[in-house]
């Protein structure tokens, strides 16, 4: 559930909105600056000039996309205008940018006039690689691309109108292959007469449907030769039959149901006039024709995709728009044509009859995922769509010859793709699928903050967690009220009405009683110090994980774990663990927060540890650099030598590992200079796993990466204990909060 004080909360906070402009050049020195401005940018100028195509070899235009609107048919908003539609258009370039590395430029125009719309959109040409049409009502929506397409160089592509039809056509191509129907002999019925129906029915005769068989019905009934009423020149062309009729009629015997109309137009009597094995796509949004529920309840011989992501087969127009672009502009094709999209078809419902990896599988909440009725497009978060369909519409605009660019290795093609997106866009996700699926109780000591409150919400609303809040009940509740936040489901522990307070005491002063705790002082810090009840609460059982620290030092809430839970035995030592989040990769950095100076048997433990874990928690094989200032004897000096031994120890006790030390941190990041000066290392490949020599280095390198690196810094993860429990950074935002929440989950598994 999206509640309207966080949807307003994530569009204002900090920077407003949800795009910037980033430089891609260094721009620190004079020399940088009289390279980006003057007089070094003469030189690109004076080479586009006499080649104009060189604009693609010299400037952005080449991976720049305009997503344009004039806010007349915004989402299910309808015509708000176009400051109002900015939202929209903006999250359409963050969908560009996070699927397929797009960068996007958002123009709303204040204009209804489609000429005008045209002449601005076609003066814009000298600056984009493409244009994204969004949000403008039919049928202007049909007259402004067609005539953009004739008159512009570069592709011109509605999202409303093809989007939906190439995810759609994807999806009954599968469907018809499971029912064993021909394409070519099923009747189809549309719901839904606007810019997607018309489109989806216009692919779909491109596809195979025949036009006699094809049916669309809108608000006035069917679409009929002949009628008058409603009708525009693209309704026309796809008329059928000679006399009125209502949806009701025109679905007796239809093979194919297609909705791109409003909720609950369909019901179950009109399904079961259906013929046998029907096909039913609802994908009004967010409600659709039919719910799911409904319609599985009166036929079990049904296929069936909506636009939701909580029943089988989203047909979620993601999966089209950002990849159609990517193979588009990597071409640099004159123009998104048929073809294209036919082969953007294919490749989508070629993707979902392979195997599908388990890094999918995860992201999925671990449930097997196979082509079947209820997989037959591929999930919007399969990354493999970008290497499938952006292939697929770059070879077909090659072979159409609206490609100004030729690929001359397809397989190289394929690897710049994969590259252009790593897995770091993919870190958290199966972690907290994982985490929705065990359900686990959560502990937070610091119930009476704000910001754990509001996680609280997240984590109750995406069923990651069950919170549990140590707090003084009143306090809580008034608080939430405050902030408009419905925290029931959350457990409230609140000390001065805690039943079991007597028998955590004795507990934890049988644990504590030789080390200089007596039975009051145990009681006192339960009743006082909140994070020492919340790890007797993981110790005794009545939660299975803890994290606190927006409001502690870390102190505060190591402290009590280590002196009530025990080490596992078999590990001997507690650490911390960073996954440094980079635009293309995950680093994952240790030990960062724990032991001050290890000795070199800590040292291998750490990297042991670390290794497990990161392969456990996130499904990455772990390649591990030992750190020092040394490469592999160099210098010899104690804490050199140090590092050297915990190398060997960490091989000698498990010769699995990737690992070698010591080493420079640029030897282990440098896979080149490694290996044209060191090739006789056992490290191949980049480090993903950096093991620091001490507690200094490793803090100080995880806080610059962060704060001057741009990386993204989760953790820290303590590894090492029997019991999952976490600490927080100091003032972490609740989106840091309920991605540790659901590492805690998952570590407590």
């Amino acid at each position: 559930m999206i509640r309207k004080e966080d949807a307003l909360r994530y569009h204002s906070e900090g920077r407003k909105g949800k795009i910037e402009v980033a430089s891609t050049k260094p721009c620190i020195t004079q020399r940088d600056l009289s390279m980006a401005y003057t007089p070094g940018v003469a030189e690109p100028c004076r080479e586009i000039h006499k080649n104009v195509d060189k604009v693609y070899e010299y400037t952005a235009k080449g991976n720049l996309v305009a997503v344009v609107s004039n806010g007349t048919a915004v989402l299910g908003l309808g015509d708000i205008g176009p400051e109002a539609g900015k939202p929209v258009m903006e999250g359409k370039g963050v969908l560009f940018k996070r699927f397929a590395d797009i960068d996007v430029f958002d123009i709303e125009l204040a204009t209804k006039d489609p000429d005008e719309i045209i002449q601005t959109v076609k003066l814009l040409e000298p600056t984009f690689g493409g244009i994204n049409l969004e949000d403008i009502k039919a049928p202007e929506c049909f007259y402004i691309e067609e005539k953009l397409i004739e008159m512009m160089d570069i592709p011109v592509f509605h999202d409303d109108q093809h989007g939906t039809a190439i995810i759609s056509g994807a999806a009954l191509l599968n469907a018809l292959e499971l029912q064993n129907k021909k394409i070519d002999e099923v009747k189809v019925v549309f719901s839904g007469a606007g810019a997607a129906g018309i489109a989806c029915a216009n692919l779909y005769i491109s596809l195979g449907v025949k036009k006699e068989n094809l049916y669309l019905v809108d608000s006035k009934g069917l679409v009929y030769k002949g009628r008058t009423a409603g009708m525009n020149p693209y309704k026309e062309r796809l008329a059928n039959g000679d006399a009125p009729a209502s949806l009701a009629d025109v679905m007796k015997g239809a093979d194919v149901f297609a909705g791109v109309s409003v909720a609950n137009l369909v019901t179950k009597d009109m399904v079961k006039t259906m013929a046998d094995r029907p096909i039913i796509m609802a994908m009004a949004n967010p409600d659709p024709e039919i719910s799911y529920p409904d319609a599985i309840s009166v036929r079990d011989d049904i296929i069936m995709a909506t636009g939701r992501s909580d029943y089988p087969n989203q047909v979620n127009n993601v999966l089209g728009f950002p990849f159609i672009f990517r193979g588009a502009l990597d071409v640099q094709a004159r123009a998104i044509n048929m073809e294209m999209k036919k082969a953007a078809v294919k490749a989508l419902a070629d993707l979902a009859k392979e195997d599908v990896p388990d890094s999918v599988i995860r992201a999925y909440s671990g449930e097997t995922i196979h082509f079947g009725k209820d997989y037959i497009i591929p999930k919007p978060f399969d990354p493999r769509v970008l290497t499938w369909e952006a292939l697929a519409v770059a070879k077909a605009a090659v072979e159409s010859g609206v490609a100004r660019r030729e690929i001359k290795n397809w397989d190289d093609y394929r690897y710049e793709l994969e590259s252009r997106l790593g897995r770091s866009n993919e870190i958290m996700r199966p972690v907290i699928n994982h985490a929705k699926k065990l359900k686990k109780r959560l502990v937070f000591p610091e119930g009476e903050e704000v910001q754990i409150l509001r996680a609280t919400q997240i984590l109750l609303d995406e069923d990651i967690a069950q919170p549990i809040l140590i707090g003084n009940e009143n306090k809580i509740r008034a608080l939430a009220e405050e902030n408009d936040l419905i925290i029931k489901g959350a457990q409230i522990v609140d000390v001065d009405k805690f039943e079991r307070l007597d028998e955590y005491a004795m507990e934890m002063f049988k644990l504590r009683q030789r080390k200089g705790m007596t039975l009051s002082a145990c009681n006192r810090q339960l009743i006082h110090y909140p994070n020492t009840l919340g790890v007797m609460m993981v110790k005794m059982g009545d939660a299975d994980a803890m994290l606190s620290g927006v409001n502690h030092y870390y102190p505060e809430v190591i402290r009590p774990a280590l002196q009530i839970l025990e080490v596992e035995k078999e590990n001997k030592i507690v650490a911390g663990l960073y996954a440094m989040i980079l635009k293309n990769e995950v680093i994952f950095f240790a030990d960062t927060t724990v032991n001050i100076d290890p000795s070199a048997e800590t040292l291998a433990q750490t990297a042991i540890l670390s290794a497990d874990e990161i392969k456990r928690l996130f499904n990455v094989e772990p390649k591990i650099a030992m750190l020092s200032y040394s490469n592999f004897g160099s210098a010899r000096y104690p804490s050199s030598i140090k590092v050297s031994e915990a190398t060997r120890l960490v091989k000698e006790k498990r010769p699995d590992l990737e690992i070698d030390g010591e080493m420079q941190v640029d030897i282990a990041l440098d896979v080149e200079l490694r290996e044209r000066n060191y090739s006789f290392s056992d490290l191949k490949g980049r480090a993903n796993l950096l093991i620091f020599p001490n507690l200094d280095s490793g803090n100080i390198a995880y806080k610059l990466m962060a704060r001057l690196g741009g990386a993204e810094a989760i953790g820290p993860i303590l590894i090492g204990l029997e019991k999952s429990v976490h600490v927080l950074q100091r003032h972490s935002d609740v989106d840091t909060i309920v991605r540790m929440s659901a590492i805690a989950c998952v570590d407590a598994d």
